[in-house]
């Protein structure tokens, strides 16, 4: 196996009301399994809140049927992990959950930034506090303290100060939002669920949960 093949992560996203969202991304991210062995995480948004499950190991190992049913809303993102910066923790599980005085934003993250310091000292001097080891908090902190009147300005002014390669799901509690790096060098797949979005790092992940 090639070192880049396995140096990926796998998020899937997805927004579809009247589905049970978090069980069509356990499947979603059961089909990724390939793309990180190390932990695994499901968040959901609900219109007022975000739920977030992590755990590490593998996603079926992850996930029973009470944790699915914790998890409940009208969308969904999912993350399983391979780490390329940052521990093997359950700290640095994904999707994570930042706190923000417009509600909480959850972020999944597939790639690697190379101007991670730089960000990391604009989150700190902006007073967060940073838990994790990973670039992808640091992601989830500047969409959480960028301007703009609502969180699709704060992302449009966020991503050009990510640097390298990558690709993002994020969730408030009634928005799903992906984003990928200007060169399309992480892979980023959307497919139409019923009258519902779906969007996923390989097609497979479509095909097993019957998107097109």
């Amino acid at each position: 196996m090639s070192r880049t093949w396995r140096e990926a992560c796998g998020i899937f996203g997805i927004y579809a009301p009247g589905e049970d969202v978090a069980r069509i991304t356990f499947f979603g991210l059961y089909a990724l399994q390939h793309r990180g062995q190390e932990s695994a995480g499901i968040a959901t948004g609900d219109g007022s809140t975000v739920h977030l499950h992590t755990s590490m190991g593998l996603v079926a190992q992850g996930f029973g049927e009470e944790d699915l049913a914790r998890l409940p809303g009208a969308l969904a993102i999912g993350h399983t992990r391979y780490s390329t910066t940052g521990s093997s923790r359950l700290v640095n599980a994904q999707p994570m959950v930042i706190p923000s005085p417009q509600g909480p934003i959850a972020v999944a993250h597939n790639g690697n930034l190379v101007n991670t310091r730089a960000l990391r000292s604009v989150v700190e001097e902006a007073g967060r506090v940073v838990l994790s080891s990973t670039d992808s908090e640091l992601i989830g902190h500047l969409v959480a303290i960028a301007p703009g009147a609502n969180w699709m300005e704060r992302i449009l002014a966020t991503a050009p100060k990510l640097q390298g390669a990558f690709c993002l799901v994020l969730a408030t509690p009634d928005r799903l939002y992906a984003v990928r790096d200007p060169w399309g060098i992480r892979p980023l797949c959307i497919g139409v669920l019923g009258d519902g979005w779906v969007v996923a790092s390989e097609s497979c992940a479509l095909d097993t949960v019957g998107a097109k």
